[in-house]
């Protein structure tokens, strides 16, 4: 049986889990994408690394195009925050880029391979995990905007055998308030998935898992992130377009936005060049190596690959709607607040807000991303590291995240963490919009 560290990001972030469920436990408060997902040598070129992959002074790869420059005095106070978190949490290599008005930091620090030492670029491929939602609910409400489905339609119409399905809409489905069971904290799931991590899983057999739980509370009246909700929006996307969801993604929402190197793939196949990907998440909770495990399970929750440059396109167009009708992102904006966490955090229709930040992180055993847009700043954060091993509780791309906000936006830091008692889930005011330029 996985231990409970080999449960902890097995398909995504955001707030409120993808931990192990169980009675009088604590509630990770991580990258809510990621989860949510899956996604890598010679001789280092440069600097030098501690044994364990970790950087403690690197020589970083910089992007040959990385336009108008930060000031000096800001680069080297981001560079050594980054330095000093990658040492603290043993994070093996890092892909950070920062854009807006004041001038941008694109840099890739640490190994790409803590074997061959090969240094982590900026141009590499990266899985996303549970930013794949972003997709995902944007491909929604295409569908919304196009007339062929609404927001409060119930899941029954599209999708048959889910529990309540007459009641829980395809807006409680986006925001995280269905109640159905995350089927990645389901034993049985877990089992399977660590016996085989190459193997590949169907929507169904997903489903499957998951419909069989109990309901966390009834539709509408809770919020609890749960991949099975994105899995679910997934297939209406299918059977309202007729299309396969990659051949949707691909035609209607990467290639309309050039973004050339983002897909989301049906096996385990992985382009070229990505790094090597490090997770604890094993049946024995010993370190292994995830490069080539199957995404599969991970599907229109998790399943995205993607790069910097890609997602320095897709952070700002996801906050400020550039696919959708203005009515339509205003409704994506609408956010519901987590209660019982010491700082600002609330979820939309597939988006986050956290401490001002709008967009979406992801965890998949071995690989995070961080994928964010400041509408008060103009700013978009892009974060990839290859490692998902938690650091006190607390997922590594967060703390990367926190670091660096703390220093290009002090009023609105990106703040995640698990050290807080349970957060009430329970949902007492309307949802909110939230303004962007």
């Amino acid at each position: 049986m996985p231990t409970e560290s080999a449960v902890r990001s097995v398909a995504g972030s955001f707030v409120c889990t993808d931990t192990l469920q169980k009675t009088n436990r604590r509630r990770t408060l991580a990258a809510v994408a990621t989860a949510l997902l899956l996604v890598l040598g010679a001789a280092c070129s440069g600097g030098s690394s501690s044994t364990d992959g970790s950087a403690t002074s690197t020589e970083a790869q910089s992007s040959p195009d990385t336009g108008t420059q930060l000031d000096s005095a800001m680069v080297d106070r981001i560079d050594a925050a980054i330095e000093n978190t990658m040492t603290m949490a043993s994070i093996p290599g890092a892909i950070v880029g920062v854009w807006g008005p004041d001038g941008n930091y694109v840099k890739a620090l640490g190994v790409a391979d803590k074997t061959s030492r090969f240094p982590m670029e900026t141009d590499f491929y990266s899985r996303i995990g549970s930013v794949t939602k972003t997709f995902t609910v944007t491909g929604v409400l295409q569908l919304v905007d196009e007339g062929l489905v609404s927001l409060d339609d119930p899941i029954s119409m599209y999708v048959e055998g889910v529990p309540s399905g007459d009641e829980i809409t395809l807006r409680q489905l986006a925001r995280m308030q269905s109640g159905l069971a995350n089927y990645t904290a389901i034993n049985e799931f877990q089992q399977a998935l660590f016996a085989n991590p190459e193997a590949n899983f169907t929507p169904q057999q997903l489903l499957d898992y998951a419909l069989a739980g109990p309901a966390a509370f009834p539709p509408g009246q809770g919020l609890e992130y749960s991949n099975t909700n994105t899995i679910l929006l997934g297939l209406v996307v299918e059977k309202v377009s007729g299309m396969s969801l990659p051949e949707y993604l691909s035609q209607k929402i990467t290639q309309p936005m050039n973004m050339e190197h983002t897909r989301l793939p049906v096996t385990n196949a992985f382009p070229e060049p990505h790094p090597t990907g490090y997770t604890y998440q094993t049946a024995d909770g010993e370190e292994a190596v995830s490069t080539d495990w199957n995404p599969s399970w991970g599907g229109a929750a998790g399943a995205m690959i993607s790069t910097l440059d890609d997602l320095r396109i897709w952070a700002p167009a996801l906050a400020t709607g550039a696919l959708l009708q203005p009515e339509t992102q205003a409704q994506r904006l609408e956010m519901v607040a987590v209660q019982g966490v010491p700082f600002e955090i609330s979820y939309g229709l597939g988006i986050f807000d956290v401490g001002g930040w709008l967009g979406h992180n992801g965890s998949i055993p071995g690989y995070q991303t961080v994928s964010v847009y400041l509408p008060e700043r103009e700013t978009t954060l892009v974060i990839m590291i290859n490692s998902d091993i938690p650091y006190e509780g607390n997922e590594p791309s967060a703390i990367l995240a926190q670091a660096i906000t703390e220093i290009i936006s002090p009023e609105h830091v990106y703040r995640l963490s698990s050290d807080v008692e349970e957060p009430d889930l329970s949902i007492s005011e309307t949802p909110v919009p939230v303004p962007t330029r």
